[in-house]
């Protein structure tokens, strides 16, 4: 029997395009090995990002396409998943335990930003990833609740100094809201809240993450700018509804961060649509198209467009979100979609420098 050819193979491989960075495996430098012995062909790949909702059509793809070949008469795939630390703005060194960092943000409230935080970190979990979030929100800390951690929550002590985050659905969060109680407003100067910041960032113990997603306030003010120069952002988020108000705010978030040069992956457009929690029916409730002119006029990305539904603001309440509560649902593939997006665009971002700052 002949051998099977090495150039049959690498083009049958190279007949699969990565949904999210439009290149093959190879260009995408995802083949780890690939070799064949009588017949028996074994391939390793290991993807860039956290992509486990695509891993399954990817694998039949390229079962299909690689049985094809003349002379393979069996085949052994694995595909891993290995996230590396990327380049910061300013070159600024990574956090030791922290691969890379995505702030979500918005000009204004009150446009779901917070719910689309703490599903997106659900939704890199859900990839494969492992994950924490930072309630950067330190006036109305939030996602203490959003993930269901009771009142009076509060993270462990290390070496009297560093905070031990704490873990709910698979992510690791730290908050304002697990120091202090619901009753107990935060009275402070600008200073003061961007003092609390930087603890909680760089002195939290965080376990080995790939990514954390920082829920940041709304606004371009003291914390935005404390992140900017604190921490190695790997990117930003915007959230934005289709009203014009928020579309005015949402162009002041983008122009923000690129003046202190971080990255801005998209703009994600909640409640893009009302789905009528009785009859399913679709209404434009407050404009349509906002998102993508906006992502247009910036040369930046429409990640996504988030409905607006009752189910939704009813599993954060509960502390089990969307992601969590439906995790086969249109909306949480939704998030899944996003979050994949995210990671492949920040797989594309050069390779950080050895990481010098430790976290705790």
């Amino acid at each position: 029997m002949e051998s099977v050819s090495q150039v049959a193979l690498e083009a049958a491989i190279k007949c699969y395009t990565d949904p999210y960075l439009n290149c093959d495996l190879f260009q995408m430098k995802a083949v780890k090995s690939l070799s064949c012995e009588g017949g028996n062909v074994i391939l390793s790949i290991c993807m860039p990002y956290a992509s486990k909702g695509i891993q399954g059509a990817m694998k039949q793809i390229l079962s299909t396409s690689l049985e094809q070949v003349e002379g393979v008469e069996a085949l052994e795939m694995t595909i891993d998943t290995r996230i590396t630390a990327h380049q910061a703005q300013n070159n600024q060194p990574n956090l030791d335990t922290v691969k890379n960092i995505i702030a979500v943000a918005s000009g204004k409230g009150g446009v779901g930003k917070s719910t689309m935080a703490v599903n997106l970190a659900l939704a890199l979990a859900a990839e494969g990833a492992r994950v924490g979030i930072l309630d950067a929100d330190i006036y109305g800390p939030s996602i203490g609740m959003m993930l269901g951690f009771p009142d009076g929550s509060r993270p462990g002590i290390r070496e009297e100094k560093y905070f031990v985050p704490l873990e709910r659905h698979g992510l690791q969060a730290i908050s304002m809201a697990f120091l202090t109680s619901e009753e107990t407003p935060l009275v402070w100067r600008g200073p003061m809240v961007s003092g609390a910041l930087k603890q909680l960032l760089t002195q939290t113990c965080w376990d080995d993450l790939d990514y954390l997603v920082v829920d940041m306030p709304p606004g371009t003010g003291d914390i935005q700018l404390t992140l900017s120069q604190t921490a190695p952002v790997s990117g930003s988020i915007i959230v934005t509804t289709p009203q014009d108000i928020a579309l005015l705010d949402c162009k002041k978030g983008i122009e923000m961060f690129r003046k202190v040069d971080i990255p801005v992956f998209g703009v994600i457009e909640n409640m893009s649509t009302h789905i009528c929690s009785h009859c399913g029916h679709h209404e434009p409730v407050f404009g349509e198209g906002g998102g993508e002119r906006i992502a247009k006029e910036y040369d930046t990305t429409l990640l996504g467009q988030m409905p607006l539904h009752q189910s939704i603001r009813e599993q954060t309440d509960s502390g089990t979100p969307t992601v969590i509560a439906e995790p086969d649902s249109e909306i949480a593939l939704l998030y899944r979609d996003i979050a994949r997006k995210i990671g492949a665009q920040i797989s594309q971002q050069a390779i950080a420098f050895p990481n010098i700052i430790a976290s705790g």
